[in-house]
Protein backbone atom coordinates (compact mmCIF):
# COMPACT_ATOMS: atom_id res chain seq x y z
CA UNK A 1 0.00 0.00 0.00
CA UNK A 2 1.30 3.69 -0.81
CA UNK A 3 0.76 6.29 2.14
CA UNK A 4 -3.03 4.59 2.99
CA UNK A 5 -3.14 7.38 5.52
CA UNK A 6 -3.67 10.07 2.38
CA UNK A 7 -7.28 10.35 3.33
CA UNK A 8 -7.81 9.55 6.64
CA UNK A 9 -7.63 11.42 9.47
CA UNK A 10 -5.50 10.66 12.78
CA UNK A 11 -8.68 8.85 14.25
CA UNK A 12 -9.51 7.34 11.24
CA UNK A 13 -5.44 5.96 11.08
CA UNK A 14 -6.49 4.25 14.10
CA UNK A 15 -9.29 2.59 13.10
CA UNK A 16 -7.09 1.32 10.39
CA UNK A 17 -4.30 0.02 12.31
CA UNK A 18 -7.20 -2.19 13.74
CA UNK A 19 -8.15 -3.26 10.63
CA UNK A 20 -4.98 -4.26 10.22
CA UNK A 21 -4.47 -5.85 12.77
CA UNK A 22 -7.32 -7.99 12.55
CA UNK A 23 -6.21 -9.20 8.81
CA UNK A 24 -2.64 -9.80 10.25
CA UNK A 25 -4.35 -12.10 12.95
CA UNK A 26 -5.46 -14.22 9.93
CA UNK A 27 -1.89 -14.69 8.56
CA UNK A 28 -2.22 -11.42 5.88
CA UNK A 29 1.06 -9.74 5.45
CA UNK A 30 1.67 -6.05 4.04
CA UNK A 31 3.96 -3.76 2.66
CA UNK A 32 3.40 -0.40 3.70
CA UNK A 33 5.17 2.94 2.02
CA UNK A 34 4.14 6.01 4.73
CA UNK A 35 5.39 9.05 6.19
CA UNK A 36 2.59 8.26 9.43
CA UNK A 37 4.04 7.94 13.08
CA UNK A 38 0.89 6.58 13.69
CA UNK A 39 0.74 3.70 11.04
CA UNK A 40 4.49 3.03 12.03
CA UNK A 41 3.58 2.23 15.40
CA UNK A 42 2.19 -0.90 13.96
CA UNK A 43 3.36 -3.36 17.11
CA UNK A 44 5.92 -5.33 15.83
CA UNK A 45 6.56 -3.39 12.76
CA UNK A 46 9.83 -3.76 10.82
CA UNK A 47 9.94 -0.34 9.64
CA UNK A 48 12.71 -0.15 6.87
CA UNK A 49 14.10 3.55 5.99
CA UNK A 50 15.03 4.29 2.52
CA UNK A 51 16.63 8.00 3.71
CA UNK A 52 20.59 6.59 2.90
CA UNK A 53 22.24 3.64 1.06
CA UNK A 54 22.02 0.69 2.20
CA UNK A 55 18.51 0.30 3.07
CA UNK A 56 18.02 -0.91 6.96
CA UNK A 57 15.74 -1.01 9.92
CA UNK A 58 14.90 1.51 11.78
CA UNK A 59 13.88 2.11 15.48
CA UNK A 60 10.04 3.36 15.59
CA UNK A 61 11.55 6.22 17.98
CA UNK A 62 14.58 7.25 15.65
CA UNK A 63 12.75 8.18 13.03
CA UNK A 64 13.01 11.43 11.45
CA UNK A 65 8.97 11.53 11.39
CA UNK A 66 8.56 10.51 15.07
CA UNK A 67 11.10 12.45 16.85
CA UNK A 68 10.12 16.02 14.63
CA UNK A 69 5.89 15.03 15.27
CA UNK A 70 7.04 15.06 19.08
CA UNK A 71 8.87 18.23 19.24
CA UNK A 72 5.93 19.80 17.12
CA UNK A 73 3.42 18.56 19.04
CA UNK A 74 5.24 19.65 22.62
CA UNK A 75 6.24 22.83 21.14
CA UNK A 76 4.59 24.35 18.44
CA UNK A 77 5.45 27.79 19.02
CA UNK A 78 9.50 26.76 18.27
CA UNK A 79 8.41 25.95 14.90
CA UNK A 80 5.65 28.36 14.30
CA UNK A 81 7.88 31.71 14.74
CA UNK A 82 10.12 31.06 11.97
CA UNK A 83 6.76 31.50 9.61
Amino acid sequence: MDEPEAPLSPLRQLAFLSMLKDMVNQDSQFIIATHSPILMAFPQASILSFDSYPVKEVPYDQLEQVTLTKAFLNNPESYLRHL
